[in-house]
């Protein structure tokens, strides 16, 4: 009986990788702040439980959850996150905390609390972003919190390697999904408020090697595959699901 955890897994790319380890026959609790989205079906092997990514113990009690339920955790998937351009001038304490806190602390606390509990070949894939590999106008907080999360993950690869565990990252491009169609609409986005279907259609021509943007699936097959025995000599990586916008 497998079982994964995937926070911030109600909407977006993260309901996306739970409907993709539903559909291969995985056990899947997801957390995140409110029922909404994907919490509000039904699916007979999933379970939503309420929790803040930004405090260890809710961590502590999404595994204690899973452990209860399935008596095992193979998979911990840290996608809960949060994204906003801002110019360094409009930056505040608020901003800063609210970005670090849910990116990169939260991403830590469920790294922590995931490892006393994973499977001898367990893994941990923690949603990052190509802001994480490259910084971007107006983005600079939100570029510091993705660089952490790829250092965490390369680090605790490192550490946790000889347990077994292996620790990835994957890394998108933009990905049309309600949030971030959100954030473009603010005027500090690259597409400046103005029309965000241009912009993205402007982004796909110049920018993308394969004249498209990644979706949600593509992200949700990677996940899946790097907890897949075929993926067990893939630990420390953090993959571009790009399109080829950053080949590397």
């Amino acid at each position: 009986m497998q079982t994964v955890i995937i926070t911030g897994g109600t909407k977006g790319i993260g309901a996306g990788i739970a409907r993709k380890f539903l559909a291969e026959g995985w056990h899947v609790l997801v957390g995140a702040r409110s029922k909404s989205g994907l919490a509000k079906e039904t699916h007979e092997r999933m379970k939503f439980h309420v929790m803040d990514v930004r405090f260890e113990s809710d961590h502590q009690v999404l595994v204690k959850t899973a452990l209860e339920w399935t008596g095992a955790l193979n998979c911990y998937i840290n996608c809960a996150g949060f994204s906003k351009w801002s110019p360094i001038g409009a930056v505040d304490e608020q901003f800063w905390d609210k970005m670090l806190n849910t990116n990169l602390k939260g991403t830590f606390w469920g790294c922590k609390t995931a490892v006393e509990h994973l499977s001898a070949d367990g893994s941990i894939i923690n949603v990052s972003s190509l802001a994480g590999k490259r910084g971007s106008a107006n983005n600079s907080v939100y570029c510091a919190s993705k660089f952490g999360v790829n250092g965490l993950t390369q680090a605790l690869a490192k550490e946790l390697g000889p347990r077994g565990i292996c620790f990835n990252s994957v890394c998108p491009v933009y990905v049309e999904t309600e949030s971030i169609l959100e954030s473009l609409r603010e005027t500090g986005s690259p597409a400046k408020g103005e029309n965000v279907k241009d912009y993205l259609r402007d982004f796909t021509e110049s920018q993308t090697a394969l004249n498209r943007l990644p979706k949600v699936n593509d992200v949700a097959e990677l996940c899946l595959y790097l907890t897949s025995p075929a993926a067990s000599a893939i630990t420390g990586q953090c993959i571009n699901v790009d399109c080829g916008v950053l080949p590397q």
